[in-house]
């Protein structure tokens, strides 16, 4: 198999956007099609927060990274100003869910299965569960995925990616294509950084040079820190 685009064509150096070849011409058509698809859904999704005013955000990382930390934290650090509802996405189970609700927030959970991220048809479908007419923030935690989510659009106003201390600096050029799509960038676990072998600098710059315009915070979900510089982000950044 072809380690470029996953064709079985194995002669060096040919042209992966070959229309002589009907295999790979047909993997094509196949991911526009689903492409295509999806932003329609998005379009709707967007139309919808627009029209209700919600602020909605996309969180996207590795698994692991705490993003549902850093969800609770900012829940109840903001939910008695603002009104928070958060869709949660993992393959199994609701338990970030009722984490998320036990922090003061509204939560509906899509579990995917053996998807290995959320499309903005099944987001479509949790909005009619959400009170959005009352609704400031909207928080849609991905399935942990650097890779998938990158592509596909759910309607959010911005997609944050979350990376920790714990994982390697180089993330950045190893998965340009979700730090490309992302506006910020929350390196998270710092109160880790006497203990990890993890430079900030180096990762801020390897995400700067796949996207010039990234924002970067760091934070700590279990002390705090930077999280007043988080809440003034979200809060500049509400419709």
């Amino acid at each position: 198999m072809c380690t470029t685009c996953g064709c079985t064509n194995l002669k060096p150096g040919h042209d992966h956007n070959d229309k002589k070849n009907p295999e790979h011409a047909r993997m094509i058509e196949v991911e526009q099609n689903i492409l295509g698809k999806n932003n329609r859904f998005a379009a709707l999704n967007r139309s919808t927060f627009a029209e209700q005013k919600v602020a909605t955000f996309n969180l996207v990382s590795s698994p692991g990274s705490g993003k549902t930390s850093v969800l609770t934290k900012t829940i109840q650090s903001l939910h008695a100003k603002h009104s928070i509802a958060v869709i949660e996405g993992d393959q199994q189970t609701d338990n970030d869910a009722e984490r998320i609700r036990a922090a003061g927030a509204e939560a509906i959970q899509i579990n995917t299965g053996k998807g290995c991220h959320l499309d903005a048809h099944g987001v479509g479908h949790a909005l009619e569960q959400l009170p959005l007419t009352t609704t400031d923030l909207l928080f849609i935690e991905n399935v942990g995925n650097l890779v998938c989510p990158a592509a596909f659009d759910l309607g959010e106003a911005a997609k944050i990616v979350v990376l920790s201390v714990t994982e390697g600096e180089d993330k950045p050029l190893k998965y340009p294509d979700m730090f490309k799509a992302s506006k910020l960038m929350l390196i998270n676990k710092i109160d880790l950084l006497p203990y990890v072998d993890f430079d900030p600098a180096k990762t801020i710059d390897y995400a700067r040079r796949i996207n010039p315009d990234i924002e970067v915070i760091l934070v700590s979900a279990k002390t705090g820190e930077g999280f007043k510089v988080w809440e003034e982000w979200l809060i500049n950044n509400l419709i």
